[in-house]
């Protein structure tokens, strides 16, 4: 995990829990929508996929499926 971050994916039994998942969904989406086009290529990562990525709802969990 890295500095400043906090895995909140556990503690979603309850609705505060909700919650902070959800911020951080929606805290991650917008630090993905910053990377440079290079740091993207570097990970395989198309601005387009990022953009689709970035435009979910923030309650839209992919670890809820």
């Amino acid at each position: 995990m890295m500095k400043g971050h906090f895995n909140v994916a556990h503690h979603t039994a309850s609705p505060l829990g909700h919650l902070l998942r959800w911020y951080e969904l929606h805290r991650q989406r917008e630090e993905l929508a910053r990377l440079s086009d290079a740091t993207l290529h570097d990970l395989g990562l198309s601005r387009a996929d990022i953009q689709q990525e970035a435009e979910r709802h923030f309650w839209d969990d992919p670890l809820r499926k």
